[in-house]
């Protein structure tokens, strides 16, 4: 803390919505999950505050809505193909716009036919390229390891839950891989790809999800679900 700025909850402290977390003039990213009336910063949600040094934010515990952020992974479900680019859902309030020219790497022409590359019904792994809550979100596909997913399952979660999934330094996302043999990416708007060696090991790691699902808010989590891993398997 630094001037007259002050944070009234210590980090891991739990909140519910209009609950004070602090006064003062605090450089911190915009977040749904705060709300600013004059000098004060009130929780809009129950969720726990975590604080670092004089910058806080608040990990939602329930929620369904995914709030994009530049620069964010996402999985997109493509709902529409357009003229020129394709419409998706990424589980946020409003739709996103995939622009045929992120994939192709030249503009659409008049009259093609866009489904030949992506089509209604693909997920497409993609990253948030512009947003800035007067527009729908724009995507992008360029980069490694983007575009349409052409293998593996898709599982949705909450995501608010992503956090808990992947782990501190991505441990969770690991055991999970480890235990299961999965290839794991998990995206910040809640939604899981998962190559698994067998079906009955994507069966593990959908209960193993599910768990962290139900019981995020609790301590000792990864070693439960390495003890719920080794019992199921025996």
């Amino acid at each position: 803390m630094s001037g007259e700025n002050k944070i009234y909850l210590q980090d891991k402290s739990v909140v519910a919505p209009g609950d004070l977390i602090a006064e003062g003039n605090f450089q911190i990213p915009w977040s749904p999950y705060i709300v600013k009336q004059g000098n004060k910063y009130f929780a809009s949600v129950i969720g726990i505050v975590e604080v670092k040094d004089s910058v806080f934010e608040i990990i939602p515990l329930e929620g369904s809505h995914y709030y994009p952020r530049i620069g964010d992974t996402v999985i997109a479900l493509v709902e529409d193909v357009e003229l020129y680019g394709w419409l998706t859902d990424i589980k946020a309030p409003y739709s996103a716009y995939l622009p045929a020219s992120s994939l192709l790497g030249r503009p659409a022409n008049v009259g093609e036919d866009l489904r030949r590359y992506i089509d209604v019904g693909d997920y497409v792994i993609a990253k948030v390229e512009s947003f800035d809550r007067t527009s729908d979100p724009v995507l992008s596909v360029k980069g490694k390891g983007l575009g349409r997913v052409s293998s593996g399952t898709v599982i949705d979660i909450l995501p608010v839950k992503v956090p808990r999934v992947v782990g501190k330094g991505k441990s969770m996302m690991e055991t999970l891989s480890s235990e299961t043999g999965c290839e794991i990416i998990v995206a910040q708007n809640g939604r899981v790809l998962a190559n698994c060696p067998s079906k009955e090991k994507e069966n593990v790691l959908l209960l193993a999800i599910r768990t962290i699902e139900r019981e995020s808010h609790t301590k000792g989590l990864t070693d439960r679900i390495k003890k719920t891993h080794k019992r199921i398997t025996r």
